[in-house]
């Protein structure tokens, strides 16, 4: 008993300080009177700062309490004013075109007021955690909406190109297995006999991502980095990923072919690596979930 006493009391005291280190003024970040703490790693010379109704494009990386970066990704929006004090729409309206910061932000406010997730379980309550954002691209709603007709009408057509390819594909790998109701055909590899996947568990997996011809395009284990990331949470991964991750166990094992409306869409990827309207293989291993 004593020594459980201890182990609490030791526990609590590591809780205590993560919290104090969050909620306590950072070293070497200046603080804005909303509250957010920042530091400006890349300042450039433009003075392209979003405006109201304009669409970003930005390099967004989430880190935990001891630096370890927990999501990282491109995304765009249309960039409108911070709805409440201390928002990451703030964040925003400090960068300009090409400027990279580094920020301390409410993480109950960024949790549940802005992407509307629970709050993930390695990250205690009123608290601050760290986010990364550098600014790729600032466009007027006019010239968005211009680059993307442009792009619409040249791919148009490609959709039943893709399902025609798809089906080929299924038919002469001879796969047996029944698509989804969304169109996911699921091949396991091995089952898993341990917790199922829930909103807001951390989970941990490696994956491999692949052209239906076999090419790879990106791999963790190929890297010795497996991904982890709150499941539920907006921005972690495509559609289908999250859809397919959903329905396994921690242990499985498995392959998922899926059209591109569950993947990367008729844009493709941000990197431009994945093509518009291309079907995908993902091989996940589900390696934890807690």
């Amino acid at each position: 008993m004593l020594l459980l006493k201890h182990i609490s009391i030791f526990i609590l005291l590591i809780i205590i300080l993560f919290s104090c280190k969050n909620k306590s003024e950072v070293d070497d970040y200046k603080k804005t009177p909303n509250g957010i703490y920042y530091k400006l790693l890349q300042v450039s010379r433009k003075s392209k700062k979003p405006k109201n109704g304009d669409y970003i494009t930005f390099h967004i990386k989430y880190f935990t309490g001891n630096d370890s970066m927990f999501f990282d990704a491109i995304r765009s929006i249309k960039y409108n004013s911070p709805p409440f004090r201390g928002s990451i729409q703030e964040c925003f309206a400090m960068l300009s075109e090409n400027d990279s910061a580094s920020f301390y932000i409410d993480a109950d406010k960024f949790f549940y007021k802005t992407i509307k997730a629970p709050l993930p379980k390695f990250i205690p309550p009123q608290s601050f955690f760290k986010i990364g954002i550098k600014i790729l691209s600032v466009s007027s709603f006019e010239n968005f909406e211009k680059g993307k007709e442009e792009f619409l009408s040249w791919i148009s057509g490609f959709g039943e190109y893709e399902q025609s390819v798809l089906n080929h594909f299924i038919e002469n790998e001879q796969i047996n297995a029944s698509p989804s109701q969304t169109g996911i055909y699921r091949i396991d590899i091995k089952k898993g006999d341990g917790k199922k996947v829930e909103v807001s568990d951390t989970i941990t997996v490696h994956y491999e991502g692949r052209f239906l011809n076999g090419k790879i395009f990106d791999s963790t284990k190929k890297r010795n980095e497996p991904f982890q990331f709150v499941y539920g949470t907006e921005w972690q991964v495509v559609k289908g990923l999250e859809e397919a991750i959903g329905e396994m166990k921690q242990g499985d094992h498995a392959l998922f072919i899926m059209p591109s409306e569950l993947a990367f869409g008729k844009k493709g990827s941000s990197s431009g690596i994945i093509p518009a309207y291309t079907s995908v293989v993902f091989e996940v291993e589900l390696l934890e979930v807690k």
